[in-house]
């Protein structure tokens, strides 16, 4: 098989537990081994057939029809899709008619998480404060020297993105002019994580499946950290205005974390 739908992005904003919670819907088939591919961002030059080597197979989709009544459909989640300024063209092009799952969440709260998830990982060896500072620096022209040779990966494009990241609306149009409107689905993951049934119904609606039995939702790779210095929450929630302006008119409606200063 291959997929017939992605979840994108963002990075710590809840991607691992939509994720979990779609795996347990008895039509949509998750990748035997891993959660995220990462074929159309870091992998690239492996070759479709190397990426489709990742879902399960054709016979057990059958199988999975008789079961469940219902299409199935296999999907997989790499968080640095949405970011990659190349993995959007190449999903368009190996992957016709696939639809797109973003989750978004407080790009304050994201960035202070990314950091702590980076550091635990060992691809960050600085305090937020001084990641912060050096962003800039570490991600001048990354983007267009990957671009420049796809074949390049970037240690610091991937990982030290803490500001660029949570600049949400500029990925979305990216993916907007390459997919259209109509095969991106956006959720907050504040409301999925506050009130998650009526978020899963409509991604399940986005997706075109029925909706047969309830899963169990969790929160999964929440990291514990100290409380985010208020003058840097605040320094960062005024960054993040103009973009999150943006993005509610994008949405047609204020994002969840909007609604809450």
């Amino acid at each position: 098989m291959l997929p017939g739908f992605l979840i994108v992005g963002a990075q710590r904003c809840g991607t691992t537990s939509m994720y979990r919670t779609l795996s347990q819907h008895p039509a949509v088939l998750k990748p035997p081994l891993h959660k995220g591919v990462h074929y159309f961002d870091t992998a690239y030059d492996r070759g479709l057939a190397w990426y489709q080597g990742h879902f399960p197979l054709r016979s057990r989709a059958a199988k999975a029809q008789r079961a469940a009544g219902a299409t199935p459909v296999t999907f997989e989640s790499s968080p640095y899709y949405l970011f990659h300024p190349l993995a959007g063209e190449r999903i368009a092009r190996d992957l016709p008619g696939v639809r797109l799952l973003v989750l978004l969440r407080d790009p304050v709260e994201r960035a202070y998480s990314a950091h702590a998830h980076e550091l635990a990982r060992g691809y960050e060896t600085e305090p937020f404060e001084r990641a912060l500072d050096l962003e800039a620096s570490r991600l001048a022209g990354e983007a267009e020297r990957i671009v420049a040779d796809p074949s390049y990966r970037s240690h610091s494009h991937q990982h030290h993105g803490y500001r660029t990241r949570g600049q949400y609306i500029e990925q979305l149009e990216r993916l907007e002019k390459l997919f259209g409107r109509d095969r991106i689905c956006v959720v907050d993951s504040s409301d999925f994580f506050t009130d998650p049934a009526p978020v899963y119904a409509a991604v399940l609606d986005f997706l075109g499946l029925p909706s047969l039995g309830n899963p169990r939702f969790e929160r999964h790779n929440a990291r514990p950290r100290s409380p985010l210095p208020a003058a840097v929450g605040r320094a960062l929630d005024e960054h993040f205005l103009p973009y999150d302006e943006r993005l509610a008119g994008w949405l047609g409606r204020e994002p969840s974390w909007r609604r809450r200063r």
